[in-house]
């Protein structure tokens, strides 16, 4: 790794990194899961903080709701939750081991949805508060490196609180006015209690000119999620088959064992040609917004796990060319090699000199000039205590 300031390797480990305990899960060992973190040259990893269940009742047992049965992020059933100490005990391990965290949430739907109260701004910022001062009392302030304050804002599997004008926009449409209004107090609320720290909230979709339309200059940092299958309105799964039971079901991963690879390889040029594209330009309408890109779910395709007919060879070539492109536009500060960098995602995980590769590549890139102006570069970095 290069020494001084660099771009860090991120990557997400959303709510798997909590859940996803019993044996065989993944993340049964911190301690192991760090370790192979850190050997595939990874800085950084993108947590859930479940901050409106810490600011309910932090030592509550919580009974969590599957949000699918299908997909290998978190839990396919029920499951029960501590949060308090585990989300101290894991941010330590990370200080150990010299990895930074990102703070982001899906709030996660328990059986009593305490999630549904937060239909104003000032509640959500009262939870992330009370998140950020119980790290700060346990002395792990260091460790954040930034904090979303709502994954994939507003889209309705992760923000079913927030009723948006019209109310039929959600998955992408954070640009109306009730959603900037939104965004710009929630963050406001929480930089006034604690300023040091980088805010935003995390987007996906082909919605990146809104970057250049819209006053972002309240945010520190666009985290923006971008998959070539969800390019040119998702063009790639409509060709590869809609199922019938929506995206995330078994039905959905029959369709592409069935499709998928011969739709990648009847046009492969099209499909990385449409990946660079989108990239390239998220990169532009960053730079118009004056504000460094992070991506910590990425590149070639949104869901995809270990199953029968589902090589990751495909993939692993489309995240290469995510990172290769990613990295000479010089506008991201944090990059991920996929949204699949996880020890849950077997096939994917256990290519050490893949990760690696790439991982090496981001640091060294170049850093956007936008960084200078934001406090994520002083997250970025580890300071020796006076």
């Amino acid at each position: 790794m290069p020494e001084g300031l660099h771009p860090l390797a991120i990557t997400m480990w959303d709510f798997s990194w909590i859940e996803r305990r019993w044996p065989g899960a993944g993340f049964e060992s911190w301690d192991e899961a760090l370790d192979q973190l850190t050997e595939r040259g990874y800085d950084a990893v993108r947590i859930d903080a479940f901050p409106h269940l810490i600011s309910a009742d932090p030592q509550k047992e919580w009974t969590l709701i599957p949000v699918w049965y299908s997909n290998d992020w978190g839990s396919p059933y029920i499951n029960r939750v501590r949060l308090v100490p585990q989300l101290l005990a894991f941010l330590e391990k990370c200080r150990e081991k010299r990895v930074k965290v990102g703070l982001s949430t899906w709030y996660r739907e328990d059986r009593d949805d305490v999630r549904k109260a937060l239909n104003a701004p000032e509640k959500m910022a009262e939870c992330w508060i009370d998140t950020l001062r119980l790290i700060e009392d346990a002395g792990l302030m260091d460790v954040i490196l930034y904090v979303d304050l709502c994954n994939e804002w507003p889209g309705d599997f992760w923000a079913p609180f927030f009723t948006n004008d019209p109310p039929w926009m959600t998955w992408s449409c954070w640009h109306t006015d009730a959603s900037m209004a939104y965004m710009r107090k929630a963050i406001r609320l929480v930089r006034n209690a604690y300023p040091h720290l980088p805010y935003c909230f995390s987007f996906d979709g082909e919605s990146t000119r809104y970057y250049r339309e819209k006053d972002l200059s309240f945010f520190d940092l666009a985290e923006h999620h971008i998959w070539m299958t969800k390019l040119n309105q998702q063009q790639f799964y409509r060709e590869v088959g809609q199922a019938k039971d929506g995206r995330f079901t078994e039905e959905a991963y029959h369709l592409l064992s069935d499709h998928a690879l011969d739709v990648y390889a009847g046009k492969k040029d099209y499909w990385r040609a449409l990946l660079s594209d989108g990239i390239n330009t998220l990169a532009q309408d960053a730079k118009a917004a004056g504000l460094p890109l992070a991506t910590t779910e990425c590149w070639a395709i949104t869901d995809y796990k270990d199953y029968p007919m589902l090589p990751w060879d495909w993939v692993k070539e489309l995240c290469a060319l995510g990172v290769k492109t990613a990295c000479a536009t010089g506008q991201w500060a944090l990059i991920a090699t996929s949204n699949f960098a996880a020890p849950q995602f077997r096939g994917m995980w256990r290519d050490t000199a893949w990760h690696r590769r790439l991982t090496d590549q981001i640091h060294a890139s170049a850093l956007p000039k936008e960084l200078d102006a934001s406090p994520l570069r002083e997250t970025m970095q580890w300071h020796t205590p006076k």
